[in-house]
């Protein structure tokens, strides 16, 4: 994401805008992190990508941006015949083990242009963990017991990012059309496509903002609004709705 920045601030030193789509790939990364400033693990033989993406979103369906690159990321690691599922917001897991994350900023720029930065980690072929991800943890070669093409998965991955983002600004093409928000119902096909492949709805999970540092309550999904809100029945029988934060499976 600092090379992604970096290169608009080049454009910029230009008189110019990097363009929509602009994407960067990495080897290995070192010093780098992810939510909460937890380190991500990033060594060779995994896909690490960042893509620039232009905020040209009305606010509804920009917030759905995370929810579209799971989705190609799932897509991508099922196109191995792994069966990938997704969990709240958009990690990826293959037999219980997170294989993908993704990381998700929105950065304003001095001459007033937004991006929102889509940083995904995908654990191709490094089957090697630290301490604290054994475990929890796995690989598309580890689950394959062969390895992968790294170069393959790329362009499969960027065919799905395609594929999601042009149907979230569908959505809202529909939206637009029939003056519907997701408030009012609207149905949209992108998280009709997200849910087909998640295995949260039902879980007993733990909910927080910083969730291993600190849960906040305890409960069961029992489903997710139009919005792509998580539904959960608290242990009082009451009902909430949770938009942002992150849950741990128990």
């Amino acid at each position: 994401m600092d090379r992604l920045q970096q290169l608009m601030t080049e454009a910029e030193s230009r008189g110019e805008v990097l363009a929509g789509g602009t994407v960067v790939l990495a080897d290995t990364l070192t010093r780098s992190s992810g939510r909460f400033k937890r380190s991500w693990h990033a060594p060779a033989g995994g896909v690490w990508m960042a893509m620039a993406w232009p905020d040209i979103l009305l606010p509804e369906f920009s917030r759905l941006l995370p929810f579209a690159v799971g989705l190609a990321c799932c897509r991508t690691i099922r196109s191995y015949q792994l069966d990938a599922r997704l969990k709240w917001v958009n990690d990826v897991l293959v037999d219980g083990k997170k294989i993908a994350g993704i990381l998700c900023k929105t950065v304003f720029r001095p001459d007033g242009d937004c991006y929102h930065l889509l940083g995904i980690g995908l654990n191709a072929n490094n089957q090697t963990f630290p301490d604290t991800l054994q475990g929890s943890a796995g690989s598309m070669a580890g689950a394959l017991a062969r390895e992968v093409d790294p170069a393959e998965v790329t362009g499969r991955l960027l065919a799905e990012l395609t594929w999601s983002l042009g149907l979230l600004h569908y959505d809202e093409e529909l939206a637009l059309r029939d003056q519907q928000s997701c408030e009012q119902g609207r149905a949209s096909h992108l998280l009709t496509g997200w849910q087909q492949l998640n295995n949260t709805l039902g879980r007993r999970v733990e909910y927080g903002f910083d969730v291993q540092q600190m849960a906040l309550y305890r409960a069961v999904v029992t489903g997710f609004d139009p919005c792509g809100g998580l539904i959960m029945e608290l242990q009082d029988g009451s009902i909430i709705t949770e938009y942002s934060g992150e849950i741990r499976y128990l």
